[in-house]
């Protein structure tokens, strides 16, 4: 397939993912954010407290209505331009995704009229009720399509069909409850509810600065820092479990992550760090032009034992037996065998051998789970962008300790009842509200760019995933697409900030 073609097809999914994640983690936050604030007025039946939630529950229902659009988009995107994806997978990609459509998004989007239009005409009881479901089922959806990512960098739970030349799944719960799945799912929700958080102190933030509405932004800040610290801390766990998970399952991806390079022994993470652009596989430069290491955390990270071998890039291109990692033209190898009874089977059936079909499923599946490797050209392909990788994971820690610290600060302080006192501190937690959405973005960023070249770890290349179309057709589309996803996020932005400088006496 043209380089063209999937490099467009790749940068409009990439595109699209972009835009919609902008949205998706303030929703998942923002929406638990609404359901606290509104059980404190159910439980005080305070006016200043439903004054408070129907704001912040504006906030959250423009940024839902945008984020529906993205994501619509980007799940038709796999039927346009990655049809040989979803023909190869679809039976166990797709039924996570369904279920996110019959049962989260459609229990979200009910209740999210009775949340919005039903506060004078459902009993108080039944409102609170419908603003916690649709919480719920925000993350809920956000629980199955990252069981549908997770099954794209760790498959499970299926057998190949080489009759369709299909997967298909034979064990939903190993899908559902995969290693992957769930930590993945459980820091990336932290991750949104650290988001919400850093936008709830950031927007109450620019009230007291303005010194105006103090009660209602002091109050909302409490919530959300306190949220956002908790939130904070699970998100640490979580990362370390992802981590560990990422360790065993996409080595790659970590070596990428640390810039690692040479296999250790005792490895450490670096904390700061400047990687050498002349750096190459082949060449015997340093990978860094300086680094401040902490001695064998990612060792303990990846393999929980300070002594651990963590390999490297090297390591994992060009194999060590000391350590028994298999080189990938090892696998390549492996991986033209079951390319090849794949096709033998098929001659095989054509002839109606039924012997011959016989062995060349044994064989197909020996090696099938190197079946990707047989389309791949060169060894050195398996890299993921190192740099990328590397500079977005340390951005996306770097950011989540400041977020910490921050959450930490603020509440100290507004116990301390000298939180104005501190208007540096209050410019801080504005200046933070686009942080939080990079920190997001990286995120992401580490997840899909590191695990690169695969669309579907170790069995497909994205090279094979694209759609047999004209590169010209997605080009076009990637454009149109820039232009209405700028469009809608120009909008969000403006739609927001006249709410917020409206107040919450404003109207909703």
């Amino acid at each position: 397939m043209e380089d063209a073609l999937v490099d467009w097809s790749r940068a409009q999914f990439a595109l699209t993912a972009l835009y919609h994640w902008i949205f998706v983690p303030l929703t998942l936050g923002l929406g638990f954010i609404v359901a606290i604030m509104e059980t404190i007025y159910f439980k005080t039946r305070s006016e200043f407290w439903k004054k408070t939630t129907k704001f912040w529950m504006t906030l959250f229902a423009i940024n839902f209505a945008i984020g529906v659009a993205t994501g619509i988009i980007m799940e038709f995107e796999f039927g346009t331009n990655w049809a040989n994806y979803s023909w190869f997978v679809g039976d166990i990609f797709g039924a996570p995704l369904a279920i996110e459509g019959i049962l989260a998004f459609f229990m979200e989007s009910t209740f999210f009229a009775v949340m919005f239009f039903g506060w004078e005409k459902v009993s108080k009881k039944f409102h609170l009720l419908s603003t916690w479901l649709v919480a719920v089922g925000s993350n809920l959806s956000a629980l199955w399509i990252l069981v549908a990512n997770a099954w794209m960098q760790y498959p499970v739970g299926m057998k190949f069909n080489p009759d369709t030349v299909r997967n298909e799944m034979d064990n939903f719960w190993d899908v559902a409850l995969s290693p992957v799945a769930i930590p993945k799912f459980l820091h990336t929700i932290g991750s949104g509810y650290v988001m919400a958080s850093v936008f709830v102190v950031g927007v109450s933030a620019w009230y007291l600065l303005k010194n105006r509405d103090v009660e209602f932004a002091k109050k909302s800040m409490v919530v959300g820092a306190t949220f956002g610290l908790l939130a904070s801390f699970f998100l640490l766990l979580s990362g370390d479990e992802s981590a560990h998970q990422v360790a065993q399952k996409q080595p790659m991806k970590l070596a990428a992550m640390e810039g690692l390079y040479e296999g250790k022994t005792q490895a450490g993470i670096v904390a700061i760090g400047l990687l050498n652009s002349k750096k190459t596989l082949t060449n015997e430069e340093d990978a860094f032009v300086f680094e401040f290491e902490l001695p064998y955390a990612l060792s303990l990270l990846g393999y929980h034992s300070p002594s651990a071998f963590v390999p490297g890039v090297k390591d994992l291109v060009y194999g060590n037996k000391e350590h028994d990692v298999m080189s990938v033209q090892e696998k390549m190898t492996k991986g033209a065998l079951a390319v090849g009874a794949l096709e033998e089977y098929k001659e095989a059936k054509k002839a109606q051998n039924v012997e011959g079909m016989k062995i060349a499923k044994e064989m197909l599946d020996e090696h099938m789970k190197y079946f990707g490797y047989g389309h791949i050209k060169k060894a050195e392909d398996v890299v993921p962008p190192v740099a990328l990788t590397f500079y977005s994971f340390h951005l996306m820690v770097s950011l989540g300790m400041w977020f910490l610290t921050l959450f930490a600060l603020v509440l100290f302080l507004l116990f301390k009842n000298k939180i104005m006192n501190y208007p540096i501190v209050l410019k801080a937690a504005v200046f933070t509200i686009p942080l939080g959405f990079l920190a997001g973005e990286t995120g992401w960023a580490v997840a899909e760019v590191g695990r690169q070249p695969w669309a579907i770890q170790d069995l497909m290349p994205v090279g094979m995933a694209a759609t047999h179309i004209s590169s010209t057709n997605v080009m076009v589309s990637f454009f149109l697409f820039a232009f209405l996803f700028t469009g809608l996020l120009i909008a969000e932005i403006k739609i927001m900030t006249k709410q917020v400088s409206n107040g919450p006496d404003g109207g909703h």
